[in-house]
């Protein structure tokens, strides 16, 4: 029942804070209650056994039987530390909200929690139709969470982000729905669970586009690509983050985007071998020119929080590029990239939001001199940023290194290509750095209207937690790495004929028997 727990107890906590009558005690106990979300997902670790690549405490209940639906968490090395990505960041970004969220308190948390249950709901569940479930379930919750709490053009992000996401989830539901009765003509019982999608032999003939294989492979893609946001579908991502209140933009950053990343690792890859080797180069040329244009387009910003947003459709990029490689480095590298950029993009929104509140701008050529004035911020904004280059000792070294080094595996020119990406990176950050933070006092510094404070005790421990994991998850990769390695080396290694096991049973031809 740990599984469930995780899931859904963030839904109960939704309704205490919905129904809590003391408005002056509401933060305290939301953050209290994520904190006890967090602490119970610890417990993952307690039963986890990082040497096998199976399923691990799975729960496994008939749903809706006539059609193989069943109720069906599991855990493995792939899932472990997106879950935990997410129960962490929740406290850190619900304790970052404390003054930025002032109207409608109850409303905003009581989102911010049935958002948690459905990003975790969405890497836990193994059956199609649940999983669709919670996929779908996360755009409601951040539809208001931006488009009630959001800027000016609040109405505009959130129905694009809506149309964007619902229409790639659309075709992904008819694709969900033939693999279906496909299990119902191998195995002669229809099934939705995962196990038996990746035990399919769907038909794929190479360059006809209109192999049953290759029109499910780009019908799960496509609803992935938006969600990473993959160019050329990554429009409606600056539009969200610049209209997002600070915690929406962190929480999307930090984990929404990786639910298109592990789709692609969980279910696109392994189910659709063939189209997947196919069709690899498509989505590594993807991956590149996603990380060159996201780089380009933030050299360009002058709003803060708009070069931050780009700077996520570059990263991204990686995390696709070293996933189609299709190799150990590749795949590792992603997976580990997923997690770096949630620590530090995540943190980037933090910050810029933190400088929000002080100024209420995010227009770069506004700024200077911040150093002088806020020395607390400026380390903190420096180590970030670092992160964020990837400079050696950090959390984003490790993960751009191995992904560019599976690309040049793969295809050289790609690992090339990969590295310039790495290079403008450095540009645009380390450029909009100097602007912010030094030279001559710009108009906000300067302007005595708006007293500049350094980081307050709240902010330093909201920061605090990201700053450790900067340089932990640069340090000791294999801290992390070494619960995630049998299950990435199983999906390597067997890739072309992947199954997946439950820990403790038997292997069973059609699960949904």
């Amino acid at each position: 029942m740990l599984l469930s727990g995780i899931v859904f107890l963030p839904i109960v906590f939704a309704i205490i804070v919905a129904i809590w009558p003391n408005e002056r005690t509401l933060r305290p106990l939301a953050f209290g209650l994520s904190l006890i979300e967090f602490f119970l997902s610890l417990g993952i670790f307690a039963s986890f056994d990082p040497s096998s690549a199976a399923l691990q405490l799975v729960e496994r209940h008939q749903w809706i039987e006539r059609f193989g639906i069943t109720y069906f968490l599991g855990i493995d090395g792939l899932s472990l530390w997106l879950v935990l990505l997410t129960t962490f960041l929740t406290p850190v970004v619900i304790l970052g909200a404390w003054n930025s969220i002032q109207e409608r308190a109850k409303g905003f948390h009581a989102c911010f929690f049935i958002l948690q249950t459905a990003m975790l709901g969405t890497f836990l569940a193994m059956d199609a139709i649940f999983f669709y479930v919670f996929w779908e379930l996360s755009l409601v919750p951040m539809y208001f969470i931006v488009g009630i709490w959001g800027g000016p053009r609040r109405i505009y992000a959130t129905i694009k982000f809506f149309i964007y996401t619902m229409l790639g989830s659309l075709l992904m539901l008819v694709a969900i729905i033939y693999m279906m009765y496909l299990t119902e003509e191998s195995f002669g019982v229809m099934s939705a669970s995962l196990l038996d999608f990746y035990k399919l032999q769907i038909p794929f003939v190479g360059g006809d586009f209109w192999s049953p294989q290759t029109l499910m492979f780009f019908a799960f893609a496509l609803a992935f690509a938006i969600k990473v946001p993959a160019f050329p579908v990554h429009t409606w991502l600056p539009d969200a983050h610049v209209e997002a209140p600070t915690p929406g933009s962190v929480i999307l950053a930090g984990v929404m985007l990786k639910m298109g990343t592990y789709g692609f690792l969980r279910w696109v890859i392994p189910v659709f071998k063939d189209a997947s080797d196919y069709w690899s180069c498509l989505f590594m040329i993807i991956g590149v020119v996603g990380i060159i244009y996201g780089a380009l387009v933030a050299m360009v910003q002058p709003d803060i929080k708009k070069l931050v947003a780009y700077s996520s459709v570059s990263h991204m990029g990686y995390v696709l590029l070293g996933l189609f490689a299709m190799n150990e480095f590749g795949a590792t590298g992603s997976l580990y990239q997923m997690l770096n950029h949630g620590i530090s993009t995540g943190a980037l929104f933090l910050l810029v939001g933190m400088i929000y509140e002080r100024t209420h701008s995010r227009e770069i050529s506004k700024y200077g001199g911040l150093a002088q004035m806020l020395p607390l911020f400026t380390i903190c904004f420096f180590i970030i940023t670092l992160s964020s280059i990837a400079v050696p000792m950090t959390n984003g070294f490790i993960g751009e290194f191995l992904i560019l080094l599976g690309a040049y595996k793969s295809a050289p020119v790609w690992g090339y290509l990969g590295v310039t990406g790495v290079v403008l990176g450095a540009v645009y950050m380390l450029w909009m750095f100097k602007r912010v933070f030094f030279g001559p006092k710009g108009e906000l510094v300067k302007n005595e209207h708006h007293p500049l404070k350094d980081l307050s005790f709240r902010e330093i421990a909201v920061m605090a937690p990201l700053l450790i994991a900067v340089f932990v998850m640069g340090l000791y990769p294999s801290l992390f790495l070494d619960y995630s390695k049998a299950s990435l080396d199983h999906w390597v290694q067997d890739r072309t004929h992947y199954e997946l096991k439950i820990q403790g049973e038997p292997e069973i031809a059609g699960e949904a028997q």
